[in-house]
C-alpha cells in the first residue's frame, strides 16, 4: 500500500503530507517540521487520511492488526494460565514427594492379554483400566499406591493353561516422576533405564505363583477379576534377584543387577538378606 504524498490531518499538528512509511512507522511533513509515528496505530485516534478509498483499505489493515493483537494477547494469557497450572502441579508434586511414606505393597502386577504382550514392551507402558461402577464409572483407574519406588510386573497365561502356570514376562520401574495420585489418564509409563523383558525361555522359568500369595488364602492360586493388583515390595526384589541369575547376556545381567540395587535402595530392602520365594506354588 503506497501512501507517499497522501494528505493527512493530525489532531495536534494539523495538515501534512506523508513522505515515508514502512510496516511499522510513518513520517509526515507538517508545516513546521517532520514527525514520525507508529504505523498503522497512529491512524486509529490521531491521524486522518484524506483519500477515502485508501482510508477504507487502511481501516481494514488496522482491523486485521487489531485482531492479530487480540489473538496474541489471548495466546499469551493461555500461556500464563498453562504456566500457573504447571506451577500448581509442580508444587503439588513436590508436596507429595516430601510427604510420601513407603507403602509395603506399592508394586503392581499386571495381567497382559495377547495384544498387551506386544504393546507393553513396544510402548513400555500399561493402562490401569477404567472404573466399573459408581459416580466415576468409565474414568481411568488411578494407581494411587504407585510412586517412584514402584515397579510394574508384567504377567500372562496361555489360554490352554491353568492359573498356576502364569508366567512373568518382564518388569519395569515406573517413570522417574510418576505419582499415581496425579495420574489422570490411567497410563503407567516405564523408567528411562530400569526395564527388563524376558525371553520366552526365561519366562517359562519365572512362574508368578512362586512369589505371590494371597495372605488370606495362602494356598489358593486364583486371579479372579481385574487387570492388576498391588504386590509386596519384597516379592519384586525376589523376582529381580532371580532374573539376575537367569540372564546369560553380560549386558542384560548387568542391567538386572543395577535394577535390583536401585529397587532395593528405593524400597529400603537389603538385597543380601532376601528370603527365599514362598508363594502359593511353593506351598503345594
Amino acid at each position: 500500500m503506497n501512501l507517499i504524498n497522501k494528505k493527512v490531518t493530525h489532531k495536534s499538528f494539523g495538515m501534512g503530507s506523508i513522505i515515508k512509511h514502512n510496516d511499522s512507522s510513518i513520517e509526515i511533513h507538517f508545516a513546521l517540521e517532520n514527525k514520525k509515528f507508529v504505523y498503522p496505530d497512529v491512524f486509529e485516534k490521531h491521524l486522518k487520511l484524506h483519500d477515502k478509498s485508501m482510508a477504507l483499505i487502511l481501516e481494514k489493515i488496522i482491523q486485521k492488526k487489531e485482531l492479530e493483537r487480540k489473538e496474541e494477547e489471548s495466546k499469551k494469557e493461555e500461556e500464563k494460565k498453562l504456566q500457573r497450572k504447571n506451577l500448581e502441579l509442580r508444587l503439588e508434586h513436590e508436596k507429595l514427594m516430601r510427604n510420601h511414606k513407603l507403602h509395603p505393597e506399592s508394586q503392581m502386577v499386571f495381567w497382559c492379554d495377547t495384544e498387551e504382550q506386544n504393546s507393553s514392551f513396544s510402548e513400555w507402558k500399561v493402562f490401569s483400566g477404567v472404573i466399573k461402577s459408581g459416580d466415576n464409572k468409565g474414568n481411568p483407574n488411578k494407581p494411587i499406591r504407585l510412586y517412584k519406588n514402584s515397579a510394574v510386573l508384567l504377567t500372562a497365561i496361555d489360554s490352554d493353561k491353568p492359573e498356576k502356570d502364569r508366567r512373568i514376562l518382564g518388569v519395569y520401574m515406573v517413570n522417574e516422576n510418576f505419582i499415581g495420585k496425579l495420574c489422570e489418564d490411567g497410563y503407567i509409563p516405564a523408567h528411562s533405564k530400569y526395564r527388563l523383558q524376558l525371553t520366552e525361555q526365561e519366562s517359562d522359568q519365572m512362574l508368578f505363583w512362586e512369589y505371590y500369595t494371597n495372605k488370606k488364602f495362602p494356598h489358593k492360586m486364583t486371579w479372579n477379576t481385574g487387570k492388576y493388583r498391588y504386590f509386596d515390595n519384597l516379592w519384586i526384589a525376589q523376582i529381580l534377584h532371580d532374573i539376575v541369575s537367569l540372564k546369560s547376556d553380560p549386558k542384560e545381567r548387568e542391567l538386572a543387577q543395577q535394577f535390583l540395587k536401585h529397587f532395593c535402595k528405593m524400597n529400603q530392602i537389603t538385597d543380601r538378606e532376601l528370603p527365599k520365594p514362598n508363594g502359593a506354588l511353593m506351598r503345594i
